[in-house]
Formats: C-alpha cells, sequence, structure tokens
C-alpha cells in the first residue's frame, strides 16, 4: 500500500474505531506468512481499502480481526546500529542509512489486519517507506551478525 504519512499511529487509531464501530472485536497478533496459509488482500491504491477488508470480514461472519502494528523504538534501532557497526562487512553507507531512520523513532510504520476464512487467513497489510527501508537494513544487519571468519575453527586433519 501506498502510504501518504509517515506515520501510521493515526491509521490505527481510524481502524480500531471502524472494527468496535462494526461491532466486531479484536484480537492482538501477527499473521506470519510463513507458518499459516495466508491471501494478501490488494489494496489497488485505494488508502481506504482497508474499511473494505474490515467489511468484508464482517460480511464473512468473521468472529474477530487480528491486528498487529509496529512502532520504531529508539532501543531497538540502537542496537541494530551498535550491530552495524561492529560487523565485519557493514559500510559507512549502511550505517548512515541506519542512523536516518531515528527521524521515525515513535512512529508507526506496519498496521496488519487478518481474520480466518475456511483454513486460510486473510490479510490486510499497510506500511510506511522507511518501515520498508528499516526491514531491509535489520535484515542485513542480522546476516552480517551471523558471519564470522574465524580460521581457528578450521582443522585440516578432520575430515568433512
Amino acid at each position: 500500500m501506498s502510504s501518504v504519512s509517515d506515520d501510521l499511529s493515526n491509521l490505527k487509531d481510524d481502524m480500531v474505531a471502524f472494527i468496535e464501530g462494526h461491532g466486531m472485536r479484536r484480537f492482538p497478533g501477527f499473521i506470519d506468512y510463513e507458518q499459516v496459509q495466508s491471501v494478501t488482500w490488494k489494496s489497488q491504491d485505494n488508502p481506504d481499502s482497508w474499511k473494505d477488508f474490515v467489511e468484508l470480514a464482517k460480511a464473512a461472519a468473521a468472529p474477530f480481526l487480528t491486528m498487529d502494528s509496529w512502532r520504531l523504538e529508539r532501543e531497538e534501532l540502537d542496537a541494530m546500529i551498535q550491530r552495524l557497526s561492529t560487523a565485519e562487512f557493514t559500510s559507512d553507507d549502511d550505517i548512515e542509512d541506519a542512523r536516518w531512520l531515528r527521524t521515525y523513532v515513535g512512529k508507526t510504520g506496519f498496521v496488519q489486519l487478518g481474520f480466518a476464512q475456511q483454513g486460510v487467513m486473510m490479510v490486510f497489510e499497510a506500511s510506511t517507506p522507511w518501515y520498508e527501508r528499516y526491514q531491509n537494513i535489520l535484515e542485513m544487519a542480522d546476516d552480517f551478525a551471523g558471519l564470522s571468519i574465524d580460521e581457528s575453527d578450521q582443522d585440516d586433519d578432520k575430515p568433512y
């Protein structure tokens, strides 16, 4: 979804009010695509398509909607910057990209709604461009943290 705002807090609040206004309940939970069969809602560049999603959940007699959101916390960002700073293979540009994200501390970058229908999770997601950038940098930091070149572990006498 293309987002006009760099903070989805208002969208999240609107979602809560709309869902409750329809007499539905929310279940705090994240739908992990790797864990359950799911279908992602296509918003067709309509910033209000989430309302159609909620109305569809109600029409499908879903007993509740799952709801999750993510807000950038300073401690989490600082930890990522620290991991990048100590990793062997990161560049100054990578670290600067991560520092650039400090602008968004305290802002909501991701919101997810979902409901179950015949064993499949229907999912609506909204995210900001900076959230996508954060995820890419986080993935890179995690990848670099797992890489270590330690010659002392190699032993030519042992068969592989």
